[in-house]
């Protein structure tokens, strides 16, 4: 799948069947689901979860739980858009 790709299948009501955890996670955050975005990703083990966990609640304006998740990921806290890292990740993750 293509970003394009995957930015196309928001127009869906559903995620297509065969993303990751991670990537449903961000297409639920893209459809402006937060909640259900963060449900996905909360229990899912590793650096990659836990970056897009840190994104989500930086997101959410929770800066102190986003350090606490971009630490875990080994990363810093970015200061682009969340528009921009949400496109990072997504490319990163297909």
């Amino acid at each position: 799948m293509t970003f394009e790709d995957f930015q196309k299948s928001l127009s869906a009501s559903s995620p297509p069947g065969n993303l990751s955890n991670h990537l449903q996670s961000l297409w639920y955050d893209a459809k402006g689901d937060w909640n259900r975005s963060h449900d996905i990703i909360q229990n899912v083990e590793g650096k990659t979860a836990a970056w897009v966990h840190a994104y989500l609640h930086r997101k959410e304006g929770d800066i102190g739980n986003a350090d606490y998740w971009y630490r875990r990921a080994g990363k810093n806290r970015p200061y682009n858009t969340f528009d921009e890292e949400w496109k990072i990740i997504v490319e990163m993750l297909l």
